[in-house]
């Protein structure tokens, strides 16, 4: 049997926040089926929270850095941009905030804590999870699946087809507060990939656009994957949870994985690149002029 010699093996050490991380998973998940009802309605967050942990400390083992071990100010400010991003993506879902005689559009919340303010640091906890579980999955795919896609085609656009693509994002992006819809789900998760990716490459910050233009597949592939990936686990937990959420989409709503009915599993991969090109956009403006990605391919930071 083949031996892995010290010269292959990873020289950095698998940091104790990621065996907190699996705990958490465990614990949460034996408590929840044992029918504790706290995990039960908090269930969400507190899952999540570990995978994070585990992740982190993952990617910190691969490569040497992550997020909660070299930059956890930077890590602040990515739960801070994803707790306002999903806000962004509540006001879509809900006309009410604008139309007090609608309803959720496309998702729906079950059994909340009744506690106005409890429901509140719920919401914001559970929100504050996203990017950074996405984000911290690409860049695991980065260093392991996809590492070597960095001389695929390239893709050049000219000024004139960004131009378009801002347009039509932007088209994209008002045509359902305009006219609410249960049909326009996924323009949701296309429109920002559309407006502000090639807004990124034109001011000259990381984006996908640069990306193919370099031939460089490796960030779209991996965030693809994770937003698949993250989008199967979502789902996985939020099914058994107490607090949950449910869907209505108008075609082929009744054919579900979990609570998700099947084409809706379409939207996770293209949900991360904009949660990524959301998050460039935004750390541009907190910081102009810092456009540099490393050491991670996935998180901006300082060098």
């Amino acid at each position: 049997m083949p031996t892995v010699s010290k010269q292959n093996r990873s020289p950095y050490r698998f940091p104790l926040h990621g065996y907190v991380g699996l705990l958490i998973i465990a614990l949460a998940e034996i408590l929840l089926f044992g029918g504790n009802q706290f995990v039960g309605h908090w269930f969400t967050p507190i899952v999540w929270t570990g995978y994070i942990l585990f992740v982190d400390a993952l990617v910190y083992r691969i490569k040497g850095w992550s997020p909660l071990m070299s930059d956890r100010l930077e890590f602040l400010l990515i739960a801070v941009i994803s707790i306002g991003a999903w806000w962004l993506c509540e006001f879509y879902n809900a006309p009410r905030f604008w139309n007090p005689q609608s309803s959720e559009l496309w998702w729906h919340y079950h059994n909340l804590e009744p506690n106005p303010y409890l429901r509140r640091v719920g919401y914001d906890w559970a929100f504050a999870t996203i990017f950074p579980l996405l984000f911290l999955t690409a860049e695991v795919m980065v260093l392991t699946l996809f590492r070597r896609a960095t001389h695929g085609p390239a893709l050049k656009f000219s000024k004139l087809i960004l131009i378009i693509a801002v347009i039509a994002g932007a088209v994209g992006v008002e045509a359902p507060l305009i006219y609410p819809s249960r049909w326009f789900a996924p323009v949701i998760w296309l429109s920002f990939v559309l407006l502000l990716d090639p807004v990124n490459a034109m001011r000259g910050y990381p984006s996908i656009t640069g990306d193919l233009g370099r031939g460089d597949w490796r960030r779209l592939w991996s965030l693809l994957a994770s937003g698949l990936v993250c989008g199967f686990l979502w789902e996985f937990f939020n099914y058994w949870a107490l607090s949950k959420w449910t869907y209505t989409v108008p075609y082929f709503g009744n054919i579900k994985i979990f609570e998700m009915p099947v084409l809706g599993f379409l939207g996770f991969p293209p949900f991360a690149v904009e949660c990524w090109a959301i998050y460039i956009f935004v750390r541009s403006l907190l910081q102009p002029g810092r456009k540099d990605l490393r050491p991670g391919e996935i998180f901006m930071r300082a060098s």
